[in-house]
């Protein structure tokens, strides 16, 4: 598969030694406003948010091969502060924080004042999207792949990797149980993979394919993995989508079995620091178990994971030589 000088060397920075991508996402905004008070979010100053999330980012990029982090509160911040180490690939969320509902659904919206070109020009590796997403619900479904595909023609301008995160939800209005929705999780989260990367995207980020309340059948769930895989058209990592440590870690042992590159891990990893009120501690409990339990995700996506560049047709990680003069027309 030809891929684009930029984003050929964008998406080998995600990646570590072994070619997995293990990944820290650091980028959340209003939800991780409401972790610190949540009787009154808004009272989170900005000084809060950054200092969580340098504290957070300094604690686990030895481990991490990437991190995530939006151009509100921690990418520049981290990269002024020193804390971003030049041998970590750098993502760039691109969404504003939350949604917008139209009566159609769930409808994303792009961070007023930020591009494609800045992140290219602060010299992330990545741009990722969050987009939520029913592939049922057609006419949102419609509106939000239109949103991917424009973002995708800007990465394809600025020469830089694109990685999209599809979340799925339950519509109430519609009699939605959270038992009735995690029946049909396997198959939303199947067929917006087919969807979204028949676009022009460079990594799926997915959805563990069950939601493990509801469901322990490890047999049923590698074969919604492996089906997952299959509808896959571009390598693809597991998000942890704030579950607990312990069933992270069983969804990326599995996933990596079934295909998956690694991860990219949020809230399973440090979601109990959010409750402490101590920096001091706080950053303890940072090193001393986001760090490891990181370290720790890693070793397993090391062991059962696919290269990310396998997805593209490639064994090797060496892909077409490029011709003579290449860089005149590039």
């Amino acid at each position: 598969m030809n891929i684009s000088t930029g984003k050929l060397r964008g998406l080998q920075q995600l990646a570590d030694p072994k070619s997995m991508m293990t990944m820290c996402a650091i980028d959340h905004r209003g939800a991780l406003k409401r972790s610190l008070n949540e009787k009154n979010p808004e009272a989170v100053s900005y000084r809060d948010m950054v200092d969580f999330k340098l504290d957070l980012c300094q604690a686990v990029a030895p481990f991490a091969s990437a991190i995530l982090l939006d151009p509100e509160y921690g990418a520049g911040q981290a990269i002024a502060a020193g804390l971003l180490p030049g041998s970590k690939g750098l993502l760039v969320s691109m969404e504003k924080s939350g949604y917008s509902a139209d009566g159609s659904g769930r409808v994303t919206t792009l961070l007023p004042g930020w591009s494609v070109e800045k992140a290219k020009k602060m010299g992330a590796s990545a741009v990722k999207l969050l987009i939520y997403f029913r592939p049922d619900l057609k006419d949102n479904a419609s509106r939000q792949l239109d949103l991917v595909a424009g973002l995708a023609e800007q990465c394809i301008d600025e020469d830089i990797a694109l990685l999209v995160e599809p979340v799925s939800y339950r519509v109430e209005k519609n009699g939605e149980s959270p038992q009735r929705f995690a029946e049909m999780r396997p198959d939303l989260v199947i067929e917006t993979a087919r969807q979204i990367t028949a676009l022009p995207v460079d990594v799926l980020k997915a959805e563990f394919p069950a939601d493990m309340k509801f469901e322990q059948d490890v047999e049923k769930m590698m074969r919604w993995c492996r089906e997952l895989d299959g509808a896959s058209r571009q390598p693809w990592v597991l998000l942890s989508a704030g579950v607990d440590f312990d069933s992270f870690r069983k969804q990326v042992e599995m996933a990596c079995q079934a295909g998956a590159s690694g991860f990219l891990a949020g809230r399973a990893l440090w979601q109990e620091g959010s409750r402490i009120g101590s920096r001091e501690e706080r950053l303890a409990f940072f090193k001393n178990t986001a760090g490891p339990r990181l370290r720790e995700l890693a070793e397993l996506a090391g062991k059962y994971g696919r290269p990310w560049y396998s997805a593209l047709g490639v064994e090797d990680g060496r892909f077409a030589p490029v011709p003579e003069d290449w860089y005149r027309s590039y």
